[in-house]
């Protein structure tokens, strides 16, 4: 093993017998290493749980949203099998089913609430979102036409404090003209199922019905508001969005991908996720230079043993090798320490989340700001390496100048007075 290597790690412990200035370099080493461990760990920690949101915002948006919409700009789109027809031609497209999408009031006993009532049929939605799936009561396959079954988001029957079979009523804005006044349309609806899709836009604001029974509360006749697209690739909405809007025959039609749909939410997580790392990355590099301290006092102190290794004939090289090598180790250790806490904490989000809600009595993750119900994380290999890489560069660069300033030591003038 080259000497540099022994001397830059000798420098760098602390020795029982060290006293004074020897301990106190070694204290810096020390707080070097545990700035550099903490601002790893909270890149890992933080870029993960963001990968996570966004991955899981997407994933819960496109389970009761759609891939692409085809709706009419007038509001009625009559010949509704045609357009899910040539929508279908398509090779990418993969499923259409259509909907009623309007805006309705629920209320049971004295308790109302504003929602979107949707209306499906259930056959054909499956096909293009997942609401069987997060069904926590009854079926979605039980709306059938003339039934007048209603299925709700959880937040939201909590909110209006309905059961399984309860009757709650549903007050259309499209009122009927009388020479009296003008009354809403009122209906009677029997709750048939309650879903969380676990994003609380949807599980506190949505009610499904039969799409029937949605045009006939809306006074519809046979015309949707759309027709609902599910691709193979959900990354290839907007292209085939694109498409779609050149070949669908009808006029009067808009094309929709969720991109455009949602693009408010993921170009707030992206722009969270920047600035976040470009933060968290000032953080590590406030700890990588004070390596710039610690090696500027090393070198003050050990004046006299680099003149000694001059005489023995070391050359500026080997001096600026050996801290060089002092500022790596203290990089080096610092990063280890830091991706392995960073991933046990990035891995264990579900248990360190509620054990510091426990310990602290504060709400860290509230579903109703970042819309979801739990902290997701997800670690990419690609973010870990662009971190370890750019914090080690950090800490070489750190270790340049001191390094350099010791190779300049004048042997005779370190030697004068000891």
């Amino acid at each position: 093993m080259r000497y540099e290597f022994l001397v830059g790690l000798r420098y760098t412990r602390s020795r029982k017998r060290a006293q004074g200035r020897n301990r106190f370099i070694s204290f810096i080493s020390l707080v070097s290493m545990l700035g550099i461990a903490l601002g790893v760990a909270a890149l890992i920690v933080v870029l993960s749980v963001m990968n996570g949101f966004q991955e899981e915002l997407r994933t819960r948006i496109l389970g009761v949203a759609s891939h692409i919409q085809v709706h009419s700009v007038d509001g009625g789109l009559e010949a509704w099998q045609q357009v899910a027809e040539e929508a279908q031609r398509h090779p990418e497209v993969k499923a259409a089913a259509p909907y009623v999408q309007e805006q309705g009031m629920l209320s049971f006993d004295e308790a109302v609430r504003g929602t979107i009532v949707r209306g499906v049929i259930p056959a054909e939605e499956e096909k293009v979102a997942e609401f069987g799936r997060h069904m926590q009561a009854g079926a979605f396959e039980a709306l059938q036409p003339g039934r007048f079954g209603i299925v709700l988001g959880r937040d939201l029957a909590h909110a209006l404090r309905v059961r399984m079979g309860d009757k709650l009523t549903l007050i259309a804005p499209q009122g009927l003209v009388t020479p009296a006044a003008v009354l809403p349309r009122v209906k009677q609806f029997e709750v048939v199922g309650i879903f969380e899709a676990g994003m609380y836009e949807y599980d506190s604001a949505l009610a499904l019905v039969h799409l029937a029974d949605a045009q006939a509360l809306y006074r519809l006749g046979d015309a949707v508001s759309g027709v609902r697209l599910k691709l193979d690739d959900l990354f290839a909405a907007p292209r085939v969005a694109r498409e779609l809007a050149l070949t669908v025959s009808q006029p009067g039609l808009a094309v929709a991908d969720w991109t455009r749909s949602h693009a408010n939410f993921f170009r707030a997580v992206a722009l969270e996720k920047t600035m976040m790392t470009l933060i968290l990355f000032l953080i590590v590099a406030v700890a990588a230079f004070n390596i710039v301290s610690t090696l500027v006092m090393a070198v003050q102190e050990k004046y006299a043993d680099i003149a000694i290794l001059r005489t023995l004939g070391a050359s500026p090289a080997s001096i600026m090798a050996i801290f060089v090598l002092q500022g790596t180790i203290i990089g080096f250790v610092g990063l280890a320490a830091g991706v392995a806490g960073g991933l046990a904490i990035a891995h264990n989000l579900d248990v360190v989340i509620p054990a510091l809600e426990a310990l602290t009595g504060a709400t860290l993750w509230n579903k109703e700001i970042y819309y979801i119900n739990e902290l997701p994380s997800q670690v990419l290999a690609a973010d870990v390496v662009s971190i370890v890489s750019v914090s080690f560069v950090l800490t070489l660069l750190a270790a340049l100048y001191p390094s350099w300033r010791a190779s300049r030591v004048n042997p005779a003038e370190a030697l004068r007075y000891e």
